[in-house]
């Protein structure tokens, strides 16, 4: 099958969840002996297409503007795509699940895969939220297939638009534990010793309620704040916010073997996020055995359960609570063990490429026999 996939930054890439997805997506369906173009945003010096790791990359022209940015990529990304004998077009977000109206209207196959609800969140401006709604109106009426999450954004889309979805939730690699030594030298981070939030820090992942409710915490431990700091308003606020304390730690984009260690060594991980699709990072964590904390809304207790603990979303006095009360207990070892060994065996991608694979038949009505012929001929 030849599948074409837009809506992501870059590839390969770690700067967001979407990203994370479209990699892991893209190349074990190129492993399985499917033909895979990824679309990426920005044209770079030198070669802009190029094959890595097995995937088709096509690097495409958008606008500096963080306003037009998804907007001016989709277009030409879609543009690029239209005319190379795609099976099938996936979008990935809502925003750019706009153009895809293109490749409908010229007869060809589309799945969208919403990431999250957030035309509503605070950190876009009117006609953001209003493209955004657009969008959203036009996938939910246009795509052959429309993926979702959660059960909730499941519920929405049904209430709103009368519109059926299917679930396929995210799915994550488990981290492999490992001692602090990157992380040490850096940051002077120790086993135990920091609270750790990793995330693109924008507003909706409420990052001012954790430093609030931190400075309210008498802890030994450090904050850890690892993530790319927005270049607005909001990253201004968290800096401030941070500014007066050597105990809150800014590490900036981290992957790799620091990022390994971060999860592996902390003595809690929080997640305040106002909005979520489903937190890859939370799933991350959960895998290697780190306790979690997260804001009550349904899209992070319901991967949580037993195992995580949760306080009202929004609300800095039960967080600072929940803080304090978190760092009290000791760690339940045990519980932690069966915590990893779940989130491995619900969340494997292997169930995400196959459910993944078994939607595009069903979409472009191709049988399982198509990817292996495919691959003879090439």
């Amino acid at each position: 099958m030849k599948i074409a996939m837009i809506g992501h930054k870059d590839f390969p890439s770690r700067a967001g969840g979407v990203e994370v997805v479209v990699y892991e997506l893209a190349t074990r369906l190129a492993r399985k002996g499917h033909s895979v173009t990824v679309f990426n945003r920005g044209k770079r010096r030198g070669s802009n297409h190029y094959t890595e790791e097995g995937v088709e990359v096509y690097r495409c022209s958008t606008s500096p503007k963080k306003s037009l940015n998804a907007l001016l990529y989709s277009i030409t990304a879609t543009f690029c795509a239209i005319g190379k004998g795609y099976d099938l077009y996936h979008y990935h977000a809502i925003g750019p699940s706009l153009m895809l109206i293109v490749p409908h209207f010229l007869g060809k196959k589309t799945v969208s895969t919403v990431h999250g609800l957030n035309w509503g969140i605070g950190r876009w401006n009117r006609f953001a939220s209003g493209y955004l709604l657009l969008a959203e109106r036009m996938l939910a009426r246009y795509a052959d297939e429309v993926i979702v999450l959660s059960e909730e954004a499941q519920e929405y889309f049904r209430n709103k638009y009368g519109r059926e979805t299917v679930i396929i939730r995210n799915a994550v690699t488990p981290v492999e534990t490992c001692p602090p030594r990157i992380i040490k030298e850096k940051f002077g981070l120790e086993k135990d010793g920091y609270i750790l939030l990793l995330a693109r820090l924008d507003q909706e992942k409420g990052v001012h309620y954790l430093i609030d409710a931190y400075r309210r915490t008498d802890t030994d431990c450090k904050l850890v704040l690892a993530g790319e700091v927005p270049d607005n308003a909001y990253g201004a606020k968290i800096k401030e916010m941070a500014k007066d304390d050597p105990d809150i730690i800014f590490t900036g984009f981290v992957t790799g073997d620091a990022l390994r260690e971060l999860y592996s060594n902390t003595r809690l991980y929080v997640l305040p996020s106002e909005i979520e699709g489903l937190a890859l990072t939370l799933l991350e964590a959960m895998s290697a055995g780190a306790p979690v904390l997260t804001s009550d809304i349904p899209e992070n207790t319901r991967v949580t359960g037993r195992f995580g603990k949760s306080f009202v979303s929004r609300d800095t006095d039960s967080l600072a609570e929940a803080l304090r009360e978190c760092l009290a207990a000791p760690k339940d070892e045990v519980l932690l063990s069966e915590q990893a060994a779940y989130i491995r065996s619900e969340y494997g991608y292997d169930k995400v490429v196959t459910a993944t694979e078994a939607l595009y038949r069903k979409v472009t009505g191709l049988d399982e026999g198509h990817a292996d012929r495919q691959k003879e001929k090439i």
